[in-house]
């Protein structure tokens, strides 16, 4: 069920994104919506460069199976 948010701005962020919002011609409250969810996107995953990069470390993709291995063994210290 969709939420009611009260979200406190500035004047000048908010002409901002009025002016984003009507140049993408949504309503504010759709458009702050989706460019909250893009940013969490992108923020939370990595591109397709990035998992190259990744990838072609062997080391790291070797530490990181032994690490899921061993969290599946319930083995090793939980860092937090």
């Amino acid at each position: 069920m969709p939420k009611t948010l009260t979200l406190r701005i500035d004047d000048t962020t908010y002409k901002t994104f009025i002016k984003f919002a009507k140049a993408d011609n949504r309503s504010l409250a759709n458009f702050i919506e989706t460019a909250v969810k893009a940013h969490i996107r992108e923020s939370a995953f990595v591109d397709d460069s990035e998992m190259a990069e990744i990838l072609a470390n062997e080391q790291l993709v070797n530490r990181l199976k032994k690490g899921s291995k061993e969290a599946k063994q319930k083995k090793g210290n939980l860092i937090g």
